[in-house]
């Protein structure tokens, strides 16, 4: 039950005690720069997990057999093949998403989410850990893109996923579908990102100064009754 338990947490984690871009700040060039819309967001998000989870669990399987000196080397080559492979089926699939995207793609193998978590998760743990440690990371990443798109498509375009949401009298925000709206975007959900963290912080600080208070009360009671 314990190593469910822990297995599901290097799932989980991903969503928010380790979200690549909400904690770790990691990965801000595709976040900035694709999140115009929600399928951009989403097929970025979509290629950098897929990488991510294979990247990671073949270098997972093949940790003991990496000389230490070359590691880095090592990951990159891994970690631009499957970019590679995610580039050239965008291309044959998807064109029309592919040029959209742009350059993003293959920059892929400069993400530094993909190499940090190959260096600090993949090569000290089991495949299978791995390959949930990458998956959650993944599906964090993705929460945020599409968010950021969903946000910024809508405001600046009253759009989502192409359909039109917000009625003709709404003016669209131009500054949302230029650089700037990404800033603000990704400032914003920062902000409030901080904003949860602190007030739990606060909670769990006064939580601990009433049980404190009552302890000490407990304590005073007692010495009085004897």
């Amino acid at each position: 039950m314990k190593a469910n338990k822990t297995l599901g947490y290097e799932y989980i984690k991903g969503f928010w005690e380790t979200n690549p871009v909400l904690k770790q700040v990691l990965g801000m060039c595709p976040t900035l720069a694709v999140t115009v819309s929600v399928m951009n967001g989403l097929a970025m998000a979509l290629a950098t997990t897929f990488v991510l989870v294979f990247s990671s669990l073949l270098i997972s399987s093949i940790r003991k057999l990496i000389p230490n000196q070359v590691r880095i080397a090592a990951f990159i080559v891994v970690i631009a093949t499957f970019v590679t492979i995610a580039d050239l089926v965008m291309k044959a699939q998807f064109p029309d998403l592919s040029k959209a995207l742009g350059p993003f793609v293959p920059l892929i193998v400069v993400n530094c989410i993909i190499l940090g978590r190959a260096e600090a998760f993949a090569s000290k743990n089991s495949p299978f850990r791995s390959f949930l440690d990458a998956l959650g990371n993944g599906t964090g990443f993705l929460i945020v893109l599409v968010v950021m798109g969903g946000i910024r498509e809508l405001i600046g375009s009253r759009t989502l996923l192409g359909y039109q949401i917000l009625p003709n009298g709404f003016e669209p925000w131009l500054i949302m579908i230029l650089p700037a709206g990404a800033f603000l975007t990704l400032g914003l959900l920062m902000g409030l990102a901080n904003f949860y963290v602190d007030k739990k912080k606060r909670s769990e600080r006064e939580e601990l100064i009433q049980k404190y208070r009552k302890s000490q009360n407990d304590v005073e009671v007692k010495g009085q009754e004897a």
